[in-house]
C-alpha cells in the first residue's frame, strides 16, 4: 500500500532553473522484470524509462515518485510516500519504502538512499540532441541523470530482483529500505524533508541498518565527504544615467567588502587549522565571486552582490571566517545572506560496516571525497558508506554518460550487498 504525507514547507534557495516537468511517453516498468533474472539489457531499459522524466530540480518528481514506486510495489515493498511544496509553489516526492524485518528487532538491515531530481540540460550536446531520450552508443548510455543519480537507482532495483529471482523469500531476516529525495541538487531540501516529517524514516533510525548513499563513485568505497555551505552580500545603490550624479554605485561598498574576502580566502590557503589532509585537496576550496547585475556602461548599477561557498570538513566547520565576513558586511552596511549547506560525512575506515562493504567491493581500502550528499542530512545513520556506479566526472555534464559496464558491476555489487546485510547466510 502507498500512504501519502502532504506537507506544505516554503524552503529557501538561492536560484531555480525554468525547465518543465515532463513525463515519458514508454509504458511503466514491467512487473515481470521482477521475476526475471534482471539482464544488463532489461536494466538498460528501465534506465531508459527513467532518463525520459524530465526531472530538473525546477519541475516536479511526482511522476518518476509514481513509477518507481509502482516497480518496488511489485517487488513486495511497503511504499511511503512523503510530499511538499516548495518555495515556488512545486510539489515534490519523497519515497521511503521497505520490505521485511521485524520492527522489534534493535538493529540491522541494510538502506540504500538516491534522489530522482537532476541538474538542468540547456546546453545538452551528447548524442541525439535530447538530454531526456537516452542514447546507446560506444557502450555507454548517455542522457540527463544517467550517472547522477538514475543508473544507480536502476543498479539496484535490479540487484533486488536478482534476488528474489534466486532466493526464498522467507529466508530474509533483516529489512530492505530503498529511499528516494527530491531536491539533492538543491542544497539537500528533500532529504531535510524526510528526516523532519517522515515516520518511516523514524523507524529506520531505530533500526540502525547500514546505509548506501549511490552516488557515482566508480564503485569505490568511501567513507566520507566535505560538506558545503557558503553565504551572499548584497551591495544596493540607485540606477541612473552615469552622466550625472543622481546615482549611488553599488559597486563602491562592495570593493572592501571583496579585499576582506580575498584576505579570508588566503587564510583558509595557508593556516593549517583550515586543512584535513585526509582529503584532496586538503582545503575548504573558498569559492567566491561578484555579480555587478550591470544593464549598461551608461547607468549606475545599483546592485551589486558577491558570493561565498566552500567545503566543510570534519571538525572545520568555517564558521569563524563567516562571522568576520558577517562583521566586515555590517561595518559596511550591506545586507547578509547565509545560505542553507550541507554537513561533512566521517564514518571511521576501520568500522566493520565500511570493512565489509570494501570485502564485497574487492577494494583493498575506502576514500575519500570532496562532493557533498544527502548523507549530511543522514547524520543519525551510524554506519554510511557512498558506493555507487559511474564516474563522478561525468556528472553534471553536458553529455553525461554512464558506462554499461558500471551498470552491470553495480547490480552485482548491490546484490551482495542486500545478501550480506538483510538474508540468513
Amino acid at each position: 500500500m502507498i500512504r501519502r504525507i502532504l506537507q506544505t514547507e516554503f524552503l529557501m534557495t538561492d536560484t531555480q532553473d525554468s525547465e518543465t516537468n515532463s513525463t515519458p511517453s514508454s509504458t511503466p516498468m514491467s512487473d515481470s522484470t521482477s521475476t526475471s533474472s534482471d539482464s544488463t539489457s532489461t536494466s538498460i531499459e528501465r534506465l531508459r524509462e527513467l532518463i525520459g522524466f524530465n526531472t530538473v530540480s525546477s519541475s516536479s518528481n511526482t511522476a518518476i515518485s509514481d513509477c518507481v514506486a509502482e516497480h518496488l510495489q511489485s517487488l513486495r515493498f511497503d511504499v511511503q510516500r512523503s510530499e511538499y511544496v516548495d518555495a515556488h509553489g512545486v510539489t515534490k516526492t519523497n519515497l521511503i519504502a521497505r520490505r521485511g524485518g521485524d520492527d522489534r528487532a534493535a538493529v540491522g538491515g541494510l538502506a540504500y538512499f538516491c534522489h530522482t531530481d537532476v541538474v538542468p540540460a540547456d546546453t545538452w550536446t551528447g548524442p541525439g540532441g535530447d538530454p531526456f531520450t537516452a542514447v546507446i552508443q560506444d557502450e555507454r548510455i548517455y542522457g540527463r541523470g544517467a550517472c547522477d543519480m538514475k543508473g544507480s537507482l536502476v543498479a539496484m532495483l535490479s540487484a533486488i530482483a536478482r534476488v528474489d529471482a534466486n532466493t526464498d523469500p522467507n529466508q530474509q531476516s533483516s529489512p530492505l529500505w530503498v529511499v528516494c529525495t527530491a531536491d539533492e541538487e538543491l542544497g539537500f531540501d528533500g532529504a531535510r524533508h524526510l528526516v523532519a516529517n517522515d515516520s518511516q524514516y523514524r523507524t529506520l533510525v531505530k533500526h540502525q541498518p547500514v546505509g548506501i548513499i549511490g552516488e557515482p563513485t566508480g564503485l569505490s568505497v568511501v567513507h566520507a565527504h566535505k560538506g558545503i555551505t557558503g553565504f551572499r552580500i548584497i551591495s544596493r545603490g540607485r540606477a541612473a544615467h552615469s552622466s550625472t550624479r543622481d546615482g549611488i554605485n553599488a559597486t563602491i561598498a562592495m570593493v572592501p567588502m571583496l579585499q576582506t574576502l580575498l584576505e579570508l580566502f588566503r587564510r583558509t590557503e595557508n593556516e593549517s587549522r583550515y586543512r584535513d589532509e585526509r582529503f584532496d585537496p586538503p582545503t575548504l576550496t573558498w569559492n567566491f565571486g561578484v555579480d555587478g547585475h550591470g544593464t549598461a556602461i551608461n547607468v549606475t548599477p545599483d546592485r551589486c552582490d558577491a558570493w561565498v561557498s566552500f567545503r566543510t570538513m570534519p571538525g572545520i566547520s568555517g564558521d569563524d571566517l563567516i562571522e568576520i565576513a558577517r562583521q566586515r558586511a555590517d561595518e559596511l552596511d550591506l545586507e547578509f545572506h547565509r545560505y542553507r549547506g550541507g554537513s561533512p560525512v566521517w564514518v571511521d575506515p576501520d568500522s566493520a560496516c565500511v570493512r565489509t562493504m570494501c570485502d564485497l567491493a574487492e577494494q583493498a581500502t575506502s576514500e575519500t571525497v570532496c562532493y557533498g550528499t544527502d548523507g549530511g542530512e543522514f547524520t543519525e545513520l551510524r554506519q554510511l558508506v557512498v558506493c555507487g556506479p559511474g564516474d563522478i566526472q561525468q556528472a553534471h555534464t553536458t553529455d553525461e554518460w554512464l558506462a554499461i559496464d558500471q551498470l552491470t558491476r553495480g547490480i552485482e555489487l548491490y546484490e551482495k550487498a542486500i545478501r550480506h546485510w538483510c538474508y540468513h547466510h
